[in-house]
């Protein structure tokens, strides 16, 4: 396949075209340069991309401002960037007769937490309650998808659960309950570039959890307890080092994606454990201190 990428330079783009580069042709799209960008520009430019979609056979639109840029980046940036942006990307293809899109959004549209001392419990058809500009720029751009899909140009969006590198101790909790590993992340980007299935289909893209819905009052009062009851050799690995739990953890995320996507992720938390061990840049040492960007 002859696959066009926005955001290639970017970490998840990054991860994307490492996926797809063995066996297809990407072309990327950035304003930032890097190895897996071919095209250095700011890709919001419909000329641009009627140009480079001539003769694809899918688009993966991960190009973004995300939530490091709230309150740094003037909003009308976001709004440029996330939803003309989008709408130019599906003009072109709707122009260019591409068949597929693939749509890189994120789960932080849902924005729950505990209510009624339980955990929330999120999931594909779950309402979004957006906060940032972020949120909503990204619920514009679904909305504006989701309007133009149809039998000649079918489209997925991808909302992938927390994937940036944190503290490995946080990275660990979240791989259970509300964090993804980004090759993860890059293989349900591939895996929807060929799944069946209506026109237009939304995925939560997280880690796999052990926890049931009924879990929801102790992971919101005893997170300890919790862990114990469905993976302690979780709260041993803790143990051993020395790290301590919060109290409590808010959401868990699930999805539909191994029956509709046909992907399922492959990292859980002994992958974060054993970055860790290995001094990878993808996770950091629990006594680094730094900023910790809401989704």
């Amino acid at each position: 396949m002859r696959i066009v990428l926005t955001g290639s330079s970017g970490r998840i783009g990054r991860a994307i075209y490492n996926a797809l580069i063995t066996q297809h042709q990407v072309i990327g799209i950035d304003r930032s340069a890097f190895s897996t960008t071919q095209i250095i520009s700011d890709f919001v430019n419909i000329d641009l991309l009627i140009k480079v979609m001539q003769g694809a056979d899918a688009v993966i639109h991960t190009a973004a401002l995300h939530a490091p840029h709230v309150g740094i980046v003037p909003d009308s940036e976001f709004q440029r960037i996330n939803v003309e942006g989008t709408r130019l990307v599906i003009e072109a293809a709707k122009i260019t007769g591409m068949p597929r899109l693939v749509f890189t959004s994120t789960t932080a549209i849902f924005g729950q937490t505990i209510k009624d001392g339980r955990a929330a419990w999120v999931d594909d058809e779950s309402v979004s309650q957006p906060r940032s500009i972020y949120h909503y720029t990204k619920l514009a751009a679904e909305v504006l998808l989701k309007d133009a899909a149809n039998e000649s140009l079918i489209i997925r969006s991808i909302r992938m659960s927390r994937c940036f590198p944190e503290q490995a101790d946080i990275m660990a909790l979240y791989r259970l309950t509300r964090g993804v590993d980004v090759r993860d992340v890059a293989s349900a980007h591939v895996a929807a570039l060929t799944n069946g299935g209506g026109s237009y289909q939304s995925y939560i893209i997280s880690g796999t959890t052990p926890f049931l819905p009924e879990d929801g009052s102790l992971l919101a009062t005893n997170l300890e307890a919790a862990i114990q009851k469905r993976i302690p050799s979780l709260l041993i690995a803790f143990k051993e080092r020395g790290w301590k739990l919060p109290s409590s953890l808010d959401r868990v995320y699930v999805s539909k994606t191994e029956a509709d996507l046909g992907w399922a992720p492959r990292y859980g938390f002994e992958e974060v454990l054993a970055q860790l061990n290995r001094g990878s840049l993808e996770v950091l040492p629990v006594h680094v201190s730094q900023n910790q960007h809401e989704e």
